[in-house]
């Protein structure tokens, strides 16, 4: 029986070491054109990194790939963790549109530290497209 167990945690071990780590090559970069290149959208996180598990907003700005800016668009907040399988532990939605395209994405959490995506779906003037964003959590930090 407790080879059984200690198999388990073992494991467990391995599985949860290997998920904590991103790649090496993500790409981390805040500013990204749509998968269909109907849009480019610019994250832009809290200026002071939001604790685990504290609530906390995103902006994010919508232009054409000319750069004028898209308001008026609908915004669909989604992502998890690609290592561990897992959802945001939240439902963000964008709640205020911005001038300039831009736009207020409220109910962000991290449940723990960590490789994150953020995915947005858009449909504005040109149509449907989506952006996926990585992020890093790291436990270091002022607010964590």
């Amino acid at each position: 029986m407790n080879r059984y167990i200690v198999t388990a945690l073992a494991l467990a071990a391995l599985a949860t070491s290997g998920c904590m780590s991103p790649p090496k090559d993500l790409d981390l970069a805040l500013t990204r054109p749509t998968v269909d290149g109907k849009y480019v959208v610019t994250l832009q996180p809290p200026a002071k990194p939001a604790a685990i598990n504290q609530l906390h907003a995103w902006q994010m700005k919508l232009t054409t790939p000319a750069g004028t800016p898209v308001p008026s668009s609908r915004i669909r907040v989604d992502g998890g963790m690609p290592g561990h399988g897992h959802g945001l532990p939240t439902k963000p939605q964008v709640t205020r549109e911005l001038p300039d395209g831009g736009y207020v994405i409220e109910g962000m959490k991290f449940s723990m530290t960590g490789w994150w995506e953020i995915k947005l779906a858009i449909e504005g003037p040109a149509g449907a497209d989506r952006v996926t964003f990585n992020t890093v959590v790291a436990e270091t930090g002022p607010g964590r």
